[in-house]
């Protein structure tokens, strides 16, 4: 059976010439027919994704107390530690533990007339027993977000904009976050759903993988295993990237399967995303691209905005209920909108 998830190398796009062009006919299409793909090329040394995986296999193995010290329900900003079976997806359990980073950031005074959205903006939770953690997680963020932008680039190019096109969503003070994660074996879960079935919401995701198989991609109706690749990142395209196209470039549904009894897998996922005050831009696309461009799938139940903040909020208070009972009492029996 041929390979569903193409493996592309980010250094054709950096060579010139007709290895860039062919890199960017190779990312337009993989990005449209199935919205993920391994990217190799992408300049983290190795050593690097094996510290910032060890530095959340130590996480995990904290007493329970030192991690339920920074539960996320303490943050209305939604950042911490959230047990197994404590955020939902679809209104179901996923059996994973994390922590939730974001930017750090001071909150934003509240007032009268600002967007709720405002109240997403804050510092994170840190472990007082692991101090070293900050600083591998804070230094993978900023590997992370240099191939994001690179990568948006080299999307726009591949579309016929220009390759800036979409920096004024992001500049300044992009709204990128990151999870470390555990996921649990099949023996100590409720059932097999480490992650439901979703699309994610930002631009990109940039997923770094331990060595255990569970991510799986919906393709032409099937569920398709992205088992690891070494010293490769799975990126797949958000939902943000699906607006700005048009609906060109696909925002695929994918899921994790919690692993066999007796066994543990960890993943960081990095979520790329632009500014929370930006509104997202539909791009001009030439005639021959625009004719194939499908418009963004939106569910009515769940629907998509244009305004960056509003999504995200909408996103965080459907995941995490009891965050948002705590901290959001006011928008949990009505739209955010």
């Amino acid at each position: 059976m041929p390979r569903i998830v193409p493996i592309l190398d980010l250094a054709r796009f950096d060579q010139g010439g007709p290895q860039r062009r062919m890199f960017l006919a190779d990312l337009r299409s993989a990005a449209r027919d199935v919205g993920f793909f391994y990217l190799a090329g992408h300049g983290i040394p190795g050593g690097e994704a094996r510290d910032v995986l060890a530095a959340a296999r130590a996480f995990f193995a904290l007493p329970e107390a030192d991690k339920l010290a920074i539960e996320m329900v303490k943050s209305p900003h939604f950042r911490g530690y959230t047990r197994l079976g404590g955020e939902r997806t679809r209104g179901k359990a996923d059996w994973r533990e994390q922590l939730d980073v974001g930017v750090e950031r001071p909150p934003i005074p509240q007032r009268p007339g600002l967007p709720v959205w405002t109240r997403l903006q804050g510092p994170n939770q840190w472990p007082k027993r692991l101090p070293g953690l900050r600083e591998a997680l804070t230094a993978w963020q900023v590997r992370a977000t240099a191939v994001a932008i690179r990568l948006l680039k080299a999307f726009a190019l591949s579309l016929d904009q220009p390759e800036n096109a979409l920096e004024p969503t992001y500049s300044g003070m992009p709204n990128h976050r990151m999870k470390i994660v555990r996921y649990a074996g099949r023996h100590a879960t409720g059932d097999d759903q480490g992650v439901g079935a979703h699309k994610d919401g930002g631009f990109l995701t940039l997923l770094l993988q331990d060595e255990h198989k569970g991510l799986q991609v919906e393709y032409d109706h099937e569920w398709v295993d992205v088992d690891p690749i070494p010293d490769t990142l799975v990126v797949n395209i958000g939902e943000l990237l699906e607006l700005a196209s048009n609906g060109y470039l696909s925002a695929t549904v994918h899921r994790v399967v919690t692993p066999p009894p007796g066994v543990e897998r960890y993943s960081v996922p990095f979520f790329f995303s632009a500014r929370l005050d930006a509104t997202i831009p539909l791009f001009d696309l030439p005639p021959d691209l625009a004719a194939e461009a499908r418009g963004p799938a939106s569910d009515p139940k769940n629907p998509l905005f244009r305004g960056v903040g509003l999504n995200v909020l909408k996103s965080r208070l459907r995941s995490h209920p009891d965050v948002a009972l705590r901290h959001y009492p006011d928008l949990v029996d009505r739209s955010v909108a």
